[in-house]
């Protein structure tokens, strides 16, 4: 019997510095794998990247719309019994997908996060986006009552078909506190598992998010605890 299948989406733009490292980690990986590309609207040579390679999914909005926009465009076409989000600019190590996803495939949950706190913070991380996942962390604490200690963490992982259960509307990064929020209101446990090789990136190497952002997640997480 064939192992089960984990598709593995990859939100894109502009990542042209790090797409082929990534790509080349993703398919080393010990895992059976499909790998969905989406590419965000870039304005570099992630198009011309993503062309060539011809064992991966490539998809492509023709304008920048998002991370969630992104992640819900490749929800459409995967295949996989399990899909786990993997960030582009290699902040995050593929080689640890495997033991995110090992409790759904055991059958021991069906939403996994794998943790990049259980040490404390990074000293690397810049201290806003410390500030930022210590007040989301405590907001999912105090809003529904569960002690998740890292609600912005890149690596999700989710039955496929719970993802597709959600009717996700998210465009941006609150992709992460609505399904989190989704998740927890549907009373599913969210099982952490710790993350070793996770390498803080800063704005001046790429980082995308804004300080914006972290509002955005702390509204979301409100919005959905109190409505449908």
């Amino acid at each position: 019997m064939d192992e089960p299948l984990i598709t593995v989406v990859v939100p894109i733009y502009n990542e042209e510095g790090t797409l082929l490292e990534l790509l080349e980690r993703l398919r080393h990986a010990p895992f059976r794998k499909e790998i969905i590309v989406v590419d965000d609207g870039s304005t570099d040579k992630t198009p011309d990247i993503l062309a060539e390679q011809r064992d991966i999914i490539a998809l492509r909005h023709e304008r920048n719309r998002g991370k969630g926009a992104a992640i819900r465009t490749a929800l459409q076409h995967a295949t996989g019994d399990i899909l786990i989000i993997q960030d582009a600019d290699l902040e995050y190590d593929p080689n640890e997908i495997p033991k995110v996803v090992a409790p759904i495939l055991k059958g021991e949950a069906q939403a996994v996060y794998g943790t990049r706190f259980t040490k404390g913070l990074p000293c690397e991380m810049p201290f806003p986006n410390k500030i930022a996942n210590i007040i989301l962390a405590w907001a999912v604490r105090l809003l529904y009552r569960y002690p998740l200690t890292d609600e912005a963490t890149c690596y999700k992982a989710f039955r496929t078909d719970l993802l597709r259960s959600m009717n996700l509307k998210c465009e941006r990064f609150e992709f992460c506190p609505e399904v989190t929020a989704k998740t927890l209101k549907r009373r599913i446990p969210i099982l952490e598992v710790p993350l070793e090789n996770y390498r803080p990136r800063r704005k001046a190497e790429g980082k995308k998010i804004r300080w914006t952002d972290g509002i955005e997640a702390l509204w979301t997480l409100i919005r959905y605890r109190f409505r449908d």
